[in-house]
């Protein structure tokens, strides 16, 4: 994903054990936004009847700092992922490096 010049949102969805069912391009954006509702990412997890999902998006300028929208994003998906008892493990921006939710402390 580094590599795209437009933003790209994925989701990868997971079983129990954590491995990889697919990966579903969500949303394809300019090159600094990408407008994805919480319905997109999690219609393919129902589908699939994933256990889990990571969410990742990239940013075509190589910054992964998150934006403002990038956070809000977040909240909103956490909060409909408890609804929906789906396991949101993480929320990745891929740029020269990546910045994890996750690792942050920001999920």
């Amino acid at each position: 994903m580094k590599r795209f010049h437009q933003e790209v949102v994925r989701v990868v969805l997971l079983d129990s054990q954590h491995r990889c069912i697919t990966r579903v391009d969500i949303a394809r954006g300019t090159l600094n936004e990408s407008l994805t509702a919480p319905r997109e990412i999690f219609r393919p997890a129902i589908i699939h009847s994933a256990f889990a999902f990571v969410l990742v998006h990239n940013h075509p300028s190589g910054h992964t700092s998150p934006s403002e929208a990038d956070l809000l994003l977040t909240k909103r998906i956490a909060s409909a992922a408890q609804i929906f008892q789906i396991h949101f493990l993480d929320h990745v921006i891929v740029g020269r490096d990546y910045f994890s939710f996750q690792e942050a402390g920001l999920l």
